[in-house]
C-alpha cells in the first residue's frame, strides 16, 4: 500500500469519527459510488484519464451525487482524491480507512477455516471465544476447507491459532522426526 493511502484514509477516518458521522451509513455509500465504478468501466476511465481536467471530473461526481446521495465528507474524500489525481486509488484509501475505522473502534477482523459448515449458534460461540482470544470485539469471515480434517484454524492478523486435525497431525510429526 501507498504511504498516500494510508494518509488519506486517516484523515477521512478523523472527519468521520470527530463530525460523529453515522459510519454504517458512509460506508453504504462508500460502496455504493465503489459499485457504480465498477459498473460502468466508461466511467471508471472517465476519472482516472489524465487528460480530462479535474473541475469537469469533479463536475462529474456531483452529477453523480445527485443519484447517489453522498455525504458531504465522502464528496469531499472523493473530490480531493480528483483534485490530487489520486482517484484511481479511490478503492485502496476505502479498504485503508475501514480497517483504520476497525481499529480505532477496537475491532479485530478474523478468518475461520473449519472443516464443515457451522450453524448460526456454533459461529456465535466461537466468534465470542475468539473475541476472548483477541481480547477485543471480532468480525469474522467463513471458509470452509475439508483438508484440515478437522477443528478451526483462525488467522487474526499476522497470528494464526491452528486448532485443525491436520495442524495436530503436523505437529506430531515433527515431534517425531526431532
Amino acid at each position: 500500500m501507498a504511504a498516500f493511502v494510508a494518509r488519506y484514509a486517516r484523515a477521512f477516518a478523523d472527519v468521520v469519527t470527530s463530525a460523529h458521522l453515522d459510519t454504517a451509513s458512509i460506508d453504504r455509500q462508500l460502496s455504493d459510488f465503489l459499485s457504480t465504478c465498477d459498473g460502468s468501466p466508461e466511467l471508471r476511465e472517465f476519472f482516472v484519464n489524465p487528460a480530462i481536467p479535474a473541475p469537469q471530473k469533479v463536475a462529474i461526481l456531483d452529477k453523480l451525487n445527485g443519484k447517489l446521495g453522498l455525504q458531504k465528507e465522502l464528496r469531499n474524500l472523493l473530490a480531493v482524491l480528483i483534485d490530487n489525481d489520486r482517484i484511481g486509488h479511490v478503492r485502496e484509501v476505502a479498504e485503508a480507512y475501514r480497517a483504520e475505522l476497525q481499529e480505532r473502534l477496537g475491532i479485530h477482523q478474523a478468518e475461520v477455516v473449519t472443516a464443515r459448515e457451522l450453524g448460526d449458534k456454533e459461529r456465535s460461540a466461537l466468534v465470542a471465544e475468539i473475541g476472548k482470544l483477541a481480547g477485543s470485539r471480532v468480525e469474522a469471515s467463513f471458509k470452509l476447507d475439508k483438508t484440515i480434517l478437522g477443528g478451526t484454524v483462525v488467522r487474526i492478523g499476522s497470528t494464526v491459532y491452528d486448532g485443525s486435525v491436520r495442524g495436530r497431525l503436523q505437529r506430531l510429526r515433527e515431534a517425531l522426526i526431532q
